[in-house]
């Protein structure tokens, strides 16, 4: 993914800030089974595994994650090259990793947001996964629709915290550090108004302060498609969806799902 993520980079030297699909939870800690709703995806692209993202699971067979991991054509060759994926709900990785395993669960449908583009992934970077089988709850749910807004307009009145989960990387540089653990950290909203030149409404920034090991946590190569939950809460406002560099450092982007066009494209596939 981080390969996939460095290719996509000359995408967007039109933005104030280039911006790269996010991959892991960094310097967070070990989620246990606190989220185990939440997912390890593995894509496989012509059959074979390619790359891996984070989803959640909003009903037994249906998972929410980031467009761009649920994408056909990833090589932008004009060419259906995504086959396929499965996912494990432990906290670590368990046997047949990223072949398929005991435990794993494989995807009979993907579908990113209908207005999804390759070129500008963080427009619409919304995707759903089908299950063959049914995964195991409790499930996670959408926040209502303006959750961001409201709490970027009632700052010093509301909880400003959010919680991101995801797998893969927990860090880039000085070492790096690729366990494939289920982490979680604590991120602050910090603006919803066009974050890093894309629209307002679309994307929010978060706080991505991972310090020298032992900071509260922020977002990385591997945690696309995880959940960015509302406090403490199961509540997704928005989806790991993209970073401001390739050493993880800085702002991490969440793309929002608090919103009426995207609740509705969701929503068609849930009972």
């Amino acid at each position: 993914m981080r390969r996939k993520a460095l290719m996509l980079v000359a995408v967007f030297v039109m933005l104030a800030i280039t911006v790269v699909p996010a991959l892991a939870v960094q310097f967070g800690q070990p989620d246990g089974n606190a989220h185990p709703q939440v997912g390890l995806l593995i894509i496989d692209v012509n059959g074979a595994p390619m790359w891996r993202c984070s989803g959640t699971m909003l009903s037994p067979r249906v998972l929410l994650t980031a467009g761009h991991c649920t994408f056909d054509d990833p090589n932008g060759d004009g060419v259906n090259d995504v086959t396929g994926g499965r996912v494990w709900f432990e906290p670590d990785t368990q046997p047949g990793y990223p072949f398929g395993g005991p435990t794993s669960i494989e995807w009979e449908e993907w579908h990113p947001h209908p207005m999804y583009n390759g070129n500008a992934f963080f427009l619409h970077d919304a995707g759903i996964v089908i299950l063959e089988e049914d995964a195991q709850g409790p499930y996670a749910s959408l926040a209502s629709i303006g959750l961001l807004d409201q709490i970027a307009t009632g700052r010093g009145q509301q909880d400003q915290s959010f919680t991101v989960v995801g797998y893969g990387l927990q860090s880039v540089v000085p070492t790096l550090q690729a366990d494939r653990v289920r982490y979680q950290g604590q991120v602050q909203l910090i603006d919803v108004n066009g974050v890093f030149g894309i629209p307002k409404g679309t994307s929010a920034s978060f706080t991505n302060s991972p310090g020298k090991g032992t900071g509260p946590g922020g977002t990385c190569f591997g945690d696309s498609g995880g959940p960015v939950f509302y406090g403490d809460s199961l509540q997704i406002a928005a989806i790991t969806s993209f970073g401001v560099n390739a050493n993880c450092a800085g702002t991490g982007g969440g793309y929002r799902v608090d919103t009426a066009d995207d609740q509705a494209f969701i929503n068609t596939f849930l009972p």
